[in-house]
């Protein structure tokens, strides 16, 4: 489990759980989950991304939760999730039994929510997008600043020119196994170039280092080989649900041009909506901008009583 670092106050302080469980996976995983807002309104659930944690949703909570079911979990190794004890628990089939065990743990049989995605989010909606547990729950989806695949390859955060260089030095840098320490003037500096964009303010670099530097050495190094090697362009083609697709032209972890070829590969596609100058962490850097995608979404395509709603008024994408 991580050191579970975060802000302490302001919208991007995590906010107390109504209900907090332990969701077991298939292999025995042991995962947290946390559920806020009124019992009986739409259900929204929320998978976070590499290094990062429930407190990632912060501010998406905080809104959602006035008049939303919001179910987070921490991914294994996240968190307050158990780290697997061998590399054999680190894998996209890993990702998409632990969030078919947290759909069937937080929702009703036959319960409908909109499913929201951030980077290995995103990745753990697109390896079980023909999961059986998924394809009960899932009204429509939210893919957030994500890639399907070269993720390695296609990365910005070393500024070389691509090729078999950049592409040795990126996979040494992210799959470092060094410690990252506390947070520091140096360590906020680093993290904002490979991950934000540049007119991010310093609280909210802050509160994106806090959560990262939580992260477990090992638990980041062993998810980075996973995301070396990710293969899920056959995920996209097969996710059968009405998904949007947001990202930030600044990111240099999945440059943009990874939502582009996700946005044309999807089934049922609505549009990719693109936030100028952001990075990679438009939840934190964005936060009205995801969190009203989210509400779009489930305006449109979820009820009370788990049905799913047909229509895309009002959805379109935007690029900018």
């Amino acid at each position: 489990m991580s050191r579970l670092t975060h802000v302490t106050s302001g919208p991007f302080a995590p906010p107390a759980a109504a209900r907090e469980l332990t969701v077991v996976s298939a292999d025995g995983a042991r995962l947290h989950a946390e559920v806020h807002g009124p019992q009986d309104a739409p259900a929204v659930v929320l998978a976070h991304g590499w290094t990062c944690s429930t407190a990632f949703w912060a501010a998406q909570i905080r809104d959602l939760a006035v008049d939303h079911r919001v179910i987070a979990y921490d991914q294994r190794g996240h968190g307050r999730s158990v780290a697997p004890d061998g590399v054999e628990g680190y894998s996209t089939t890993a990702l998409a039994d632990d969030l078919e065990a947290v759909l069937a743990a937080t929702l009703e049989p036959g319960e409908r929510a909109v499913l929201a995605g951030h980077s290995m989010g995103g990745m753990t909606i697109m390896a079980a997008s023909t999961r059986p547990v998924f394809l009960e729950h899932a009204a429509a989806v939210l893919l957030c600043s994500t890639g399907s695949s070269r993720l390695v390859a296609e990365s910005l955060v070393v500024p070389v020119r691509a090729g078999r260089l950049r592409t040795r030095i990126t996979r040494s840098v992210l799959g470092a196994k060094a410690p990252l320490g506390p947070v520091t003037p140096m360590a906020r500096k680093i993290l904002k170039y490979a991950t934000m964009g540049p007119g991010s303010a310093p609280d909210r670099v802050d509160v994106c280092a806090h959560i990262v530097h939580g992260c477990p050495r090992v638990v980041r190094y062993r998810w980075s080989h996973v995301l070396d090697e990710l293969e899920l362009d056959a995920g996209v083609l097969e996710l059968n649900v009405p998904t949007a697709v947001i990202a930030g032209t600044a990111d240099r972890m999945t440059p943009v041009t990874h939502a582009r070829r996700i946005a044309g590969m999807l089934p049922d596609s609505l549009g990719l909506t693109e936030l100028p100058g952001l990075g990679h962490m438009t939840p934190v850097e964005a936060p009205e901008a995801v969190t009203g995608r989210i509400r779009e979404l489930a305006k449109r395509y979820v009820r009370v009583d788990g049905q799913q709603v047909h229509g895309l008024e009002g959805l379109e994408g935007s690029s900018a």
